[in-house]
């Protein structure tokens, strides 16, 4: 960048810190491509340049933010899905845009541009999905998109639709909406009359799909159902989370210990931040399958965690956005052209082979759709594999593909990940300093 005459060295300094620089650099690491963002600080900027990276399904194995006053900057470790370095020219290209800009663009409409996105939020049962499904097909709805989560019995969707004939979208204030709104919330209530369920049209125009889903969850309070105790195999991946004070500077020690996964710097961040929380300093580290992730946060006003309620609820809502996401149930895959009523079939075809929809994807695209479901049997344990012949025979063996098993790790091998130490204050003062050495800012005095 060429400076005018005019400008003294501080002047420069402040137009630098205003507008973000992005570096992405192949030869300082073998094994990552390291990605460097220096900005002027803003609520929710860590999470912006997390959300570009996690959207292009690249992995963060190791990064390390700061920030003071109006001065931030984050260095992520990143590799691709196949956990090489990125060598793809538009990859780079992309990101180096993504990040580099002056105004906030990494919001982006819920669901798919042009159509009407519903939210659904209530208790979860087997068969709810399908139910939810052939009441839109029954209404002359087409699903375009929809993302499903569930956690702690309950449910969270956003679903895309148009008018199934047509291709047009619907009228948000049409009653024909106001009509799907209250049969969809009839379908979510159940014969027993279900409280806390809601069906409504998005009133969050612009908003990340996961985020939104995230923030409908936390609204409906998962984090704090009771749920039956855990498995040994459950115990063995349930996140670890502690929070400590660190009095003489001011900051709340948020340290999270659990098995790496997609995107699970992006579930962590994004809480925090909804939470009206801002990171000034963190660590993210990965050893072997074992995520480490601390960080240094305040109050928007500059306060830390001030109470022992505070700090549970603080616990229990990091948990709740880590274990949304887990691996529940065993994936499928379905690849098909696209019909009327399709989703409805589908899911009716699970349901009636008493298979529970735990997590589900689907997106439209032309004349064919592509959707993902993890699927458990109506306990929540593994499905019987052949429950999942049956069901692919009958929808088409070369439409719904079973992925392969993710491996499974055992409480002594996360343990062992974590070098025999329990959750705490691990770094406490040295993780600021040892933040402006990683990110080259001051000098080794060792």
């Amino acid at each position: 960048m060429t400076w005018p005459a005019y400008l003294n060295e501080y002047e420069k300094l402040v137009i630098r810190m205003d507008n973000p620089r992005v570096v992405i650099d192949n030869a300082v690491c073998p094994t990552a491509t390291l990605v460097k963002v220096d900005s002027a600080r803003k609520h929710g900027i860590l999470l912006e340049a997390v959300q570009v990276l996690t959207d292009l399904n690249l992995s963060i194995k190791k990064a390390y933010i700061s920030s003071d006053c109006r001065w931030f900057m984050d260095v992520f470790h990143v590799t691709d899905q196949f956990g090489s370095k990125l060598t793809d020219e538009s990859v780079i290209s992309y990101l180096e845009q993504s990040l580099d800009t002056e105004e906030s663009d990494f919001e982006r409409p819920i669901g798919a541009e042009g159509y009407t996105t519903l939210e659904l939020a209530g208790a979860d049962r087997p068969g709810l999905l399908s139910e939810v499904f052939a009441v839109l097909a029954d209404l002359g709805c087409g699903v375009v998109d929809a993302k499903v989560w569930t956690h702690n019995d309950r449910i969270a969707c956003l679903i895309s639709i148009h008018d199934e004939l047509s291709g047009a979208s619907i009228d948000y204030d049409s009653p024909r909406i106001l009509h799907i709104e209250s049969r969809l919330l009839h379908v979510l209530k159940g014969d027993h009359g279900v409280c806390g369920a809601r069906a409504a049209v998005s009133s969050a125009a612009i908003c990340h799909p996961d985020r939104r889903l995230h923030q409908i969850m936390f609204a409906d309070r998962d984090y704090d159902r009771t749920s039956p105790p855990l498995t040994t195999t459950q115990s063995s991946s349930f996140p670890a989370v502690s929070i400590q004070n660190w009095i003489e500077r001011g900051y709340s020690v948020v340290t999270v210990q659990c098995l790496d996964r997609p995107k699970l710097l992006f579930d962590v961040v994004c809480t925090l931040t909804d939470m009206e929380y801002v990171v000034f300093h963190g660590t993210i580290d990965t050893d072997g399958n074992i995520a480490h992730q601390e960080f240094y946060i305040r109050h928007k006003d500059g306060s830390p965690i001030s109470s022992g309620a505070e700090r549970q609820r603080m616990i229990q809502c990091l948990q709740a956005a880590i274990e949304r996401r887990s691996i529940k149930g065993q994936r499928l895959e379905l690849y098909m052209e696209d019909r009327p009523g399709l989703h409805s079939e589908v899911t009716r075809t699970l349901r009636e082979n008493g298979l529970l929809v735990t997590r589900a994807e689907v997106s439209t695209k032309g004349d064919m759709t592509l959707a993902m479901f993890y699927v458990t049997d109506a306990s929540g344990q593994p499905a019987d594999p052949g429950v999942i012949d049956a069901v692919r025979q009958r929808i088409g063996p070369d439409c719904l593909i079973v992925e392969e098993k993710r491996p499974q790790f055992r409480r002594h091998e996360v343990a062992q990940g974590l070098g025999g130490v329990g959750v705490g204050l691990f770094y406490l003062g040295n993780l600021f300093w040892r933040n402006l050495y990683n990110l080259g800012l001051i000098k080794s005095f060792s």
